[in-house]
């Protein structure tokens, strides 16, 4: 007896299904691959933002009353300055929001008051000049600040020259003894709503 093979429409038939199973397996490697992306992602962005935390909690425990009137912490709304001991003096550190990103910057050791404020103005240039390196955090769409005084929280721009019954009053800028920060994520971040963290503030 002859023996009979495919026909042209089996074989036809046969490399369509085998490319719609292989089309399927493929969609899902990919998506696993994207899911993988992702998830490491995020997983980077969380990690910066501890190492974020962490330094601003580093910068909160060395603050340095100067003793002048340069305070040791301010916060215009964009800036938060702080004065900080260092190793051969004082240390001047601004952070900044500006447009979604988080910025650091911070001086060389200082020892005269006028060195403190003029390197408080060089910085806030600095950060104005957008300088990559200074770059800390990216995805952040809002900040508030609130320092602690007189065992209750006030939003720390009404501090300074402000009547504040929480806070220092007129003409003094006595330090709060600690920082709420709270942080609302951009959308599109990979981080959701907003992020409400306390810091003690440890004056020297």
């Amino acid at each position: 007896m002859r023996s009979r093979g495919f026909t042209l429409v089996e074989v036809l038939v046969a490399l369509l299904v085998m490319a719609t199973l292989a089309g399927m397996a493929w969609r899902g490697i990919d998506a696993l691959t994207h899911a993988r992306e992702i998830a490491q992602a995020r997983l980077a962005q969380t990690a910066r933002l501890q190492t974020v935390l962490a330094q601003w909690e580093v910068d909160l425990r060395a603050v340095q009353d100067s003793h002048s009137t340069v305070p040791p912490v301010s916060f215009d709304g964009g800036n938060l300055v702080l004065t900080r001991q260092a190793t051969n003096g004082l240390q001047v550190v601004v952070w900044s929001l500006r447009e979604g990103s988080l910025w650091r910057w911070e001086s060389p050791a200082l020892r005269t008051i006028q060195d403190l404020d003029d390197q408080r103005q060089r910085g806030l240039q600095q950060l104005a000049q957008r300088n990559p390196a200074l770059r800390a955090f990216d995805g952040v769409g809002a900040w508030q600040f609130y320092c602690y005084w007189g065992n209750a929280w006030a939003n720390c721009q009404s501090t300074g020259n402000q009547n504040n019954p929480n806070g220092p009053q007129r003409g003094t800028v006595a330090p709060p003894a600690g920082l709420r920060i709270a942080l609302q994520f951009a959308e599109g971040s990979g981080l959701n709503g907003t992020l409400t963290r306390e810091l003690e503030v440890t004056v020297r």
